[in-house]
């Protein structure tokens, strides 16, 4: 009878001691939360398609210490540049299934939620200035809340980018010299209607083939801001670089909504205010880089190609309309009308 009390005692002691534990969150793994309380650890993932030494990848990490930090630990975000992940496009479906938690992510969007293809129409913006006033104005809000709604995948913040500029072997002084030039874009109608506008033969792939198909002729030029050109080593299979300034870009720090939903009140609040914060980082060095990385390519060997800009623009702009009217007339006009 005193074995059974015994066996009957330890077994009550270790319930107590595991529901003890339970409570804690993981014992040692539980992190105190904004709340004051203790909130499991969690590890979550950011990919996107640039190098290292891209200022993408510098705001990614920036980012990650700030959620880190304004979360007690209890959120790490472990970042996966060039393309470790997968491309824009394996990104987004990621984030659309939870496997991938956070990317950056640009154009592609546009084959998730199509009024997205609206902001990849060549010299649609006047330049940087009338882009950031339309993407942190009201039509951006509106834009990320409907890219949620749509797609499932939460705008956090845009960040900007240098413009796009064309790169080739072949010197393309005027709109005209575009006849017949191979020239990759991304995966996006908008983009692929404006270059044939302009006379090319525009060729869309996922941006990690690039360089290959540079060095091996498949495709005669491609189209990226400095940054992207340097740091995957364009200027090694490119001589010359026109500055067509065709498209004021954006890449879009997104989430997954899923995860989103699995986080604390405190967590969510947390990573929102670490991605604005991340933008500003992110833009001001975007800024300080574009001199910086303009001599990198000339050093390297590439020639600069000044072109007249608004011939170029009067091609593109034939296909405007159409897309306009695909995509969103109240959107175009939005845009084109902020001041």
């Amino acid at each position: 009878m005193l074995k059974k009390i015994a066996v009957v005692t330890m077994l009550v002691v270790l319930l107590v001691s595991a529901v003890a534990c339970g409570n804690k969150g993981d014992g040692g793994n539980a992190a105190t939360g904004g709340n004051g309380g203790t909130e499991k650890k969690v590890k979550l993932r950011l990919g996107h398609i640039t190098g290292e030494s891209d200022a993408w990848h510098k705001g990614a990490l920036k980012f990650a210490e700030l959620v880190k930090e304004k979360t007690n630990g209890s959120v790490e975000v472990d970042v996966f540049p060039s393309s470790t992940l997968g491309n824009d496009r394996d990104l987004i479906e990621g984030m659309q299934l939870g496997s991938v938690d956070f990317a950056l992510v640009a154009g592609v969007l546009s084959n998730f939620y199509e009024p997205y293809s609206i902001l990849e129409l060549p010299y649609l913006f006047r330049d940087q200035e009338h882009m950031e006033k339309v993407l942190y104005g009201e039509v951006g809000t509106k834009m990320k809340e409907d890219l949620l709604t749509n797609a499932q995948v939460r705008g956090l913040e845009f960040w900007v980018r240098g413009p796009r500029e064309l790169t080739a072997n072949k010197k393309i002084a005027k709109v005209e010299d575009l006849k017949g030039l191979k020239v990759r874009v991304p995966e996006i109608p908008a983009s692929i209607a404006a270059w044939k506008a302009m006379g090319a033969s525009p060729t869309p792939m996922a941006f990690g083939e690039v360089y290959s198909s540079l060095q091996t002729g498949v495709i005669d030029g491609q189209e990226n801001p400095f940054a992207l050109i340097a740091s995957n080593k364009i200027q090694e299979v490119q001589k010359y670089l026109m500055m067509t300034n065709h498209v004021y870009g954006y890449v879009m720090l997104t989430m997954s909504d899923i995860t989103y939903q699995k986080l604390s009140k405190e967590q969510q609040q947390a990573i929102e205010e670490a991605a604005k914060e991340a933008t500003q980082f992110e833009n001001d060095l975007v800024a300080e880089q574009e001199e910086v990385l303009l001599k990198q390519l000339k050093d390297a060997g590439m020639e600069v190609v000044e072109v007249d800009t608004a011939k170029f623009a009067e091609k593109a702009k034939t296909v405007h309309e159409e897309f306009a009217n695909k995509y969103g007339k109240e959107l175009y006009d939005s845009i084109v009308n902020t001041k």
